[in-house]
């Protein structure tokens, strides 16, 4: 497998690129007319999202909450995929100096909630990441009734905090997967006060009505990508109010490591894989005792599974990059084939185990998924 640029690299020109061109503003030369766009979920249900800004634990966070909200939510604002601030420290971290603003979503800005209760699953990003790098996994969830909530882990992610102060990934903070963990059980704490009729937002910033009372804290899944796909373990191990967890490539590497969970869990990877160098799912797969899924996907990158293996193809086109280059950068793995893929397993898996129904997509490989491999399972 060819060695990819990094994915800081690759994403920061992807959004410098994508969102000048998207907003009408100053576009490469060979840019022409084009624009990054991300693909529209294929649920029934619109979508909505919340900011929360979460104070008083080990340090600030910032979360966002997806959620199903009524038809009256087309007449509110769509979210950035990221802050313009954040977007900007992103881009001046790979020393590009372009004033851009981020691709827009499919996400209504405090828009009514769908009234009844949905089940609710957490995100937890990668290094250096931000809470929005899985946004296609994260609003096709929504899409089909799900809650998301997606976090950013300070100190180790891209994040703006209400009043315009930036924390920015910190190499002195050694942010491990197990600060990714503590953070999410944090998060659960604070929706659990959600729930109870409370605001948890720290500058108690008006919530969308409802929005607590839609939350079914019964049914909680998470998932990760890379480190996060380390912290979803963790957090199992350490708090049972997660029913299923599933990784994304995850390492499955930490001090301590995982320990033996007896509760769902599926790997889904890629460059990870249980006989690679650096990787601790070959130690881990046997620590699961309960129902156990491993899939592979013939030819993704370590990005495979985020928005990046979506959004890269179209940064190529739009600076006039060639096959060989593209190539290096998401390998063998068609986008479409990516998102089709991000979009089914992950949702099957909660389904499963959040809903009580039937997936014949988790019961063997598929005709409609060729690349998947399933290469173990209990």
């Amino acid at each position: 497998m060819t060695t990819a640029p990094t994915r800081r690299s690759l994403l920061t020109a992807a959004l410098a690129t994508g969102a000048a061109v998207a907003l009408g503003g100053p576009a490469p030369a060979s840019a022409g007319a084009a624009r990054l766009r991300l693909p529209a979920p294929t649920g029934p249900l619109p979508i909505g999202t919340v900011a929360l800004h979460l104070a008083g634990g080990r340090r600030d966070l910032m979360a966002s909450i997806w959620y199903p909200p009524t038809p009256a939510a087309t007449r509110f604002p769509v979210a950035p995929w990221m802050d313009a601030a954040a977007m900007h420290a992103l881009l001046a971290s790979a020393d590009l100096d372009v004033a851009a603003a981020p691709p827009r979503t499919a996400g209504h800005e405090g828009a009514p909630v769908r009234p009844g209760r949905h089940p609710v699953v957490l995100f937890s990003h990668g290094a250096a990441g931000h809470r929005s790098e899985a946004t296609i996994v994260v609003q096709e969830l929504v899409s089909q009734g799900y809650i998301v909530v997606t976090v950013d882990h300070s100190d180790d992610s891209y994040s703006e905090l209400p009043g315009g102060r930036l924390i920015l990934p910190d190499d002195n903070a050694s942010i491990t997967p197990w600060d990714h963990a503590r953070d999410i059980r944090y998060v659960l704490d604070r929706l659990e006060e959600l729930a109870a009729g409370h605001n948890p937002d720290a500058g108690r910033r008006p919530l969308p009505a409802g929005l607590g009372a839609a939350l079914d804290l019964g049914r909680v899944g998470m998932f990760g990508w890379s480190k996060g796909g380390t912290a979803t373990a963790l957090v199992m191990n350490t708090d049972h109010r997660v029913r299923a967890g599933l990784s994304l490539d995850g390492l499955m590497l930490s001090q301590p490591p995982p320990a033996a969970l007896d509760r769902p869990f599926m790997l889904m990877t890629a460059v990870y894989t249980p006989g690679a160098e650096e990787s601790g799912v070959g130690e881990f797969w046997p620590l699961l005792r309960g129902w156990r899924l491993q899939v592979h996907t013939e030819g993704a990158p370590h990005g495979g599974y985020c928005d990046h293996q979506w959004l890269i193809p179209q940064l190529t086109t739009i600076l006039g990059r060639s096959d060989e280059e593209l190539h290096d950068w998401i390998d063998d793995l068609d986008p479409r084939r990516a998102v089709r893929v991000q979009q089914a397993y992950p949702l099957a898996f909660f389904d499963l185990h959040l809903r009580d129904r039937r997936q014949r997509l988790l019961e063997g490989p598929s005709p409609a998924f060729p690349e998947v491999e399933f290469v173990a399972q209990l």
